[in-house]
């Protein structure tokens, strides 16, 4: 069964920084595409980036474009989300997820997604 734990998130002033983590357990991560998923009160879950199963290729929303950046550590287990240039509407519940097919090149899709994390809470306000 494969498990995914975020951390990082957090209050952040806007224009500042922070990194997600995304902890994988119960598989090895080079089998999967990871994405990058966020939730705003009232709003649907949006994909925000992804990265193939070996790292080759990502993408990103266009919100988002130009300030995240996604990356992987295979060693480790470990996807990040560096996001810089905060904004108030970045504000909202990010989840990290694993590809439903192994060797994926990933997606912005949730449905194309079976493994989540718990999420981790991103509050950008001064």
């Amino acid at each position: 069964q494969v498990q995914l734990v975020e951390s990082g998130g957090g209050l952040v002033q806007p224009g500042g920084s922070l990194r997600l983590s995304c902890a994988v357990s119960g598989s090895t991560l080079d089998y999967y595409a990871i994405g990058w998923f966020r939730q705003a009160p009232g709003k649907e879950r949006e994909g925000v980036s992804c990265i193939s199963y070996n790292g080759g290729s990502t993408d990103y929303a266009d919100s988002v474009k130009g300030r995240f950046t996604i990356s992987r550590d295979s060693a480790k287990n470990m996807v990040y989300l560096q996001m810089n240039s905060l904004k108030p509407e970045d504000t909202a519940v990010y989840y990290c997820a694993t590809s439903r097919s192994r060797w994926a090149y990933g997606s912005l899709r949730s449905s194309d997604y079976d493994n989540w994390g718990q999420g981790t809470q991103v509050t950008v306000s001064s």
